[in-house]
């Protein structure tokens, strides 16, 4: 009788197990599909190589872990920031994209060195310069600054992404438990099942794609040229990964500047970032996806992430899989994408609203400067002429989000300087 207890006792263990093991699965491949989109358009964009990208933001991902102590739950894919000066080296160098490699393993390792820099002088010094006056903004800058991008995705077919983001609100506020944390999943499914009825998806290149490819490996050159237009970017992607730092925690409501330190945080970034660029992939950076992922399903297990990291290492040689991916409708990921950049809006209203933010002329000041310089230079520059930023040189200048960043953190220093002790 004991040994029957104890074998249902085991059995049960197992069974528990297993249903946790496909859970984290399911939720891993809901983070995949969210990444898959941008990080391989840069490639597709600039030239790199699709299958390289994911396997180095797979293994990015993984690097920044093990830097921050698994504590931080984030994925890392391609770079944005970098599409600029990558095309310029590119039509410099006659289209030899080596060189624009050596230069981004000279920014990620210039990530690396200011990482040490944060250590030394001590992060507690950067924290009192982010008050929630300055970050609330920042964060709904982010997230309002990307739903652009998600509309154009979703007119290619209205109808489609209207369905799309319907039966992912729906399972959000209607589902209860672990089916409320698929509604992204289940939402792109749908999305893709009747796109498919409808003839939208193509197929083909499915069928004739080989089950299993060894990516495109390349290594880097290095000259100062290319050097010299690449790395100024650095100064603009610190800012947008302290926006992206900050707003993870806010999200799962940790201070990951904090702890494990924004040390450790750039130190991933840019351990992942040489390491891309070294084997012919693009910069790598966290992605604001990945976090809305995390704002909607409230499960904030980084070890998900971690999963979701393998998943697309495999999935840089599993090229059958990766096409089939890669044929989700504009439309579908531009409905989900509508969802994912308006939570991370909403997070920066939140973090005004529970931090208690005092609504008086000095932080007014602040956040509607971050607001407008963060949200309408594009708009003031094109329809007055003006141009918004720090030029750095004739390639890069440090604008948007980080120029309003930068703005709001100076004019919170200045209006309540006798708030804090700079």
């Amino acid at each position: 009788m004991t040994e029957n207890i104890i074998t249902k006792q085991e059995t049960d263990r197992v069974q528990l197990g297993f249903w946790n093991n496909s859970k984290k699965a399911i939720l891993a491949l809901q983070h995949l599909i969210a990444m898959f989109g941008a990080t391989v358009l840069v490639p597709i964009i600039t030239g790199f190589n699709p299958s390289v990208a994911l396997f180095s933001a797979g293994i990015g991902t993984l690097i920044f872990h093990i830097c921050t102590k698994g504590k931080v739950p984030v994925f890392l894919g391609s770079s944005f920031a970098f599409i600029p000066v990558i095309l310029t080296v590119k039509e410099i160098y006659n289209g030899d994209l080596a060189y624009a490699q050596g230069g981004m393993v000279v920014a990620g390792i210039l990530y690396i060195i200011l990482s040490f820099f944060i250590k030394k002088v001590g992060v507690e010094k950067i924290q009192r310069y982010l008050s929630p006056q300055v970050v609330g903004p920042m964060i709904m800058v982010i997230g309002m600054n990307m739903i652009p991008t998600a509309y154009g995705m979703a007119k290619e077919n209205l109808l489609i992404a209207g369905i799309t983001l319907g039966v992912a609100l729906l399972i959000n506020f209607k589902s209860k438990g672990f089916i409320k944390q698929l509604a992204i999943l289940i939402g792109v499914i749908v999305g893709y099942l009747i796109s498919l009825k409808m003839g939208i998806v193509e197929t083909n290149a499915i069928k004739e794609a080989s089950f299993f490819a060894i990516p495109a490996f390349n290594l880097p050159k290095f000259d100062m040229g290319a050097i010299a237009i690449i790395t100024p970017v650095v100064l603009a992607v610190f800012m947008e990964h302290l926006g992206d730092i900050t707003t993870n925690g806010q999200v799962v409501g940790k201070n990951f500047i904090e702890d494990p330190g924004l040390n450790r945080t750039l130190l991933g970034d840019g351990l992942a970032t040489t390491i891309a660029a070294l084997i012919g992939g693009p910069a790598n950076t966290t992605y604001g996806e990945n976090t809305g992922v995390l704002a909607i399903t409230k499960n904030y297990d980084p070890s998900i992430l971690r999963l979701a990291a393998i998943f697309a290492v495999l999935l840089g040689f599993i090229s059958k899989i990766g096409i089939a991916l890669t044929t989700i409708p504009s439309s579908v990921m531009g409905g989900i994408s509508l969802m994912l950049f308006s939570m991370i809006s909403l997070i920066g209203v939140k973090t005004i609203k529970t931090n208690k933010v005092e609504f008086n002329w000095k932080n007014i000041i602040v956040m509607v400067s971050i607001l407008v310089l963060g949200l309408g230079s594009g708009i003031i520059e094109s329809k007055l002429g003006i141009t918004i930023g720090i030029p750095i040189n004739d390639t890069v200048k440090i604008s948007g989000l980080s120029f309003a960043a930068i703005i709001g953190i100076v004019l919170n220093m200045i209006l309540n300087r006798e708030k804090a002790s700079y």
